[in-house]
């Protein structure tokens, strides 16, 4: 996947800002960051409307059809040209990106360096909530982009496929799914913990952290909750791998229902902190 058509800088944004095909979405968590200050015309983006509400698990993906349905009720069509990003922290950007792109859409693109970029280039803010009118969506899923917990367990023996822990190293050992290494989302992008993460590297940089990754046929990546694990997911698309999929429910799924792992057992202690 071309660089130019997973991120938008925000100098070409600005340019795009009076065209009446484009949707912005703001995929920040909660709709108080939207609400404080937001790019103008842009709407909320609500991870919970796109997350399924009879799963046992928080932001797991909504099932097909009901996914397709909300994509349209959102405001986008097929045809709409989208741009997602977040106030300071990417990985829920990549998140909506990996949503949309999984139900077929596209032309979906997110805004690097985020709300900060588009400040710093001079673009306006805008503290009035937006909603587009609804549209309809017919989704053509691939299905390869997200993997299951069958999947997961099936491939911890697998040779050919890398299981990829995108949480810090002190969650990795804290608990981790056996077979898989650790490489922290934080690791591939610009930023610090008070400012936010909302740059990704440069693909020649990613690609320095992936120089094995050629050797897998498949590579899953897993997070908490399947929300950091789309940084990863991304950059490997980024690279040049096709074949790579979130393992949605994550390590709150696979924790919950009692599988394997590897480490001090304290994890969910840790994530409290």
């Amino acid at each position: 996947m071309k660089r130019n058509n997973f991120l938008i800088e925000a100098d070409e944004l600005l340019m795009k800002l009076e065209n009446k095909n484009i949707r912005i979405y703001d995929a920040t968590i909660t709709d108080d960051q939207y609400l404080q200050g937001h790019i103008p015309g842009a709407a909320f983006f609500d991870h919970e409307k796109f997350s399924d509400p009879n799963g046992k698990y928080d932001y797991t993906i909504l099932p097909e059809a009901e996914l397709a349905a909300q994509i349209g009720n959102a405001g986008i069509s097929n045809d709409s040209e989208v741009i997602v990003y977040a106030c300071g922290m990417l990985p829920y950007a990549i998140r909506a990106w990996w949503i949309l792109h999984y139900a077929g859409h596209n032309d979906v693109r997110v805004l690097n360096g985020g709300l900060s970029a588009w400040k710093k280039a001079g673009g306006k803010i805008d503290q009035a909530a937006r909603t587009y009118e609804p549209s309809i969506f017919k989704g053509q899923f691939r299905s390869n982009m997200f993997a299951s917990k069958e999947e997961v367990l099936a491939s911890i023996e697998d040779g050919d496929v890398a299981i990829i822990d995108v949480l810090p190293l002190v969650s990795y050992e804290a608990s981790h799914i056996p077979g898989s290494v650790c490489l922290p989302c934080m690791d591939l992008m610009q930023g610090n913990m008070k400012e936010g993460f909302d740059t990704l590297l440069p693909n020649d940089v990613l690609a320095l952290h992936f120089k094995d990754a050629a050797q897998y046929k498949r590579i899953i990546t897993y997070c908490g909750g399947g929300i950091a694990a789309a940084v990863n997911a991304a950059a490997y698309l980024l690279t040049g791998h096709e074949n790579v999929g979130i393992y949605d429910g994550s390590l709150y799924e696979w924790l919950g229902e009692g599988l394997p792992t590897i480490g001090t057992g304290k994890w969910e202690v840790w994530q409290k902190k």
